[in-house]
């Protein structure tokens, strides 16, 4: 070895050493090898939320009262909920007042943010959906459909489970954060301590934080339909008038145990529409705390497969003839020359 390449492999051997003692390289690597950070709901479920603090700190009462169902299991372990909802809109007087009520089922099983869950929803109306999360895999179905395998909707399974087991924070939302807590002492409920509180609708503004700040609604070419214009008018204009019921959060882990909510909404008559009045009763309970429902995935399920290419290849999908000039071929299909010949009599 000459003496010029010893000198470099000298040179490269001690910039080697310097640039390990360089502290940005040592953070980087330092990052890059630590443990992986728990999931965030995790690290929500470890912070202590005293339910005594409820009726006197509104950012404690938010935080329960809006508590995720991945949390919930994280904090209480498998458990079964289940929630009534029924809305009655009524108008002008004389008008037939329109009804809709739903049920709300949720089964957690064990493992907590990353666990098996069984979750569906039903209304008067026929209509309903049903999600669930055996070993990893999300299964999915219309009410009355057969059950598919769903691999690549992600976040489809947290979302639905979210939306379900949220009927608290939707009518909390619905009523402007007005829902204000009133401690009544303590009960035993499911064998377990609970905070009972009655509920009142409280003063404007207390909500314990800060109003979203949402960017403004894109105003469509041709104007914006009348359904539209009513939805958006309820929202804007809705003004809370009454909300009573009762809540019951658990000593241990701040979960709220069980809800009866019964309040009414009014809106003023506007260009959208006269006035109106919506009435909203909830009644929704958690059972069979620290009980494993051992759910197992669905045993007829239709695999996840790629949706059709528009509308004609779903057409061919399905055996449906379409209307094609003659002679034409369905791009795919093999034309009659491509076919095999007859081998019968040769």
């Amino acid at each position: 070895m000459t003496r010029f390449k010893k000198f470099a492999i000298a040179a490269a051997v001690a910039l080697a050493a310097v640039g390990c003692q360089d502290p940005v390289d040592k953070a980087a690597k330092a990052r890059i090898f630590s443990p992986e950070d728990p999931p965030k709901v995790v690290a929500s479920a470890a912070e202590k939320l005293p339910p005594e603090d409820v009726a006197s700190n509104p950012r404690v009462a938010r935080r329960i009262l809006s508590m995720d169902a991945a949390e919930v299991t994280e904090r209480l372990g498998p458990h079964a909920y289940k929630a009534t909802v029924s809305y009655e809109w009524a108008g002008a007087p004389g008008t037939v007042p329109v009804k809709l009520s739903e049920t709300r089922t949720f089964r957690a099983g064990r493992g907590g943010v990353s666990g098996d869950f069984h979750g569906v929803l039903e209304n008067s109306r026929d209509q309903g959906l049903e999600v669930m999360r055996v070993e990893g895999k999300v299964y999915a179905r219309n009410r009355y459909g057969t059950f598919r395998e769903r691999l690549r909707d992600r976040g489809m399974a947290e979302r639905t489970r979210t939306e379900l087991t949220g009927a608290i924070r939707d009518v909390d939302s619905l009523f402007r954060g007005r829902l204000h807590l009133a401690p009544q002492g303590t009960i035993t409920y499911e064998g377990r301590t609970a905070w009972r509180y009655s509920v009142e609708l409280g003063p404007e503004g207390d909500t314990g934080s800060a109003p979203a700040v949402l960017p403004s609604l894109l105003e469509p070419k041709n104007g914006r339909d009348d359904t539209t214009k009513r939805r958006l008018a309820f929202f804007e204009n809705r003004t809370p008038k009454s909300l009573s019921g009762e809540v019951l959060v658990d000593a241990q882990t701040s979960v709220v145990l069980k809800v009866r909510l019964d309040g009414r909404i009014t809106v003023p008559a506007n260009d959208a529409g006269g006035a109106a009045e919506l009435r909203m009763v909830l009644d929704s309970a958690l059972s069979e705390l620290g009980k494993d429902p051992e759910l197992a995935p669905p045993q007829d399920f239709l695999p996840d497969v790629d949706k059709p290419q528009g509308i004609a290849d779903a057409l061919d999908r399905f055996g449906i003839p379409r209307n094609k000039p003659e002679g034409a071929t369905t791009p795919g299909a093999a034309s009659p020359a491509d076919e095999p010949a007859d081998d019968e009599g040769t």
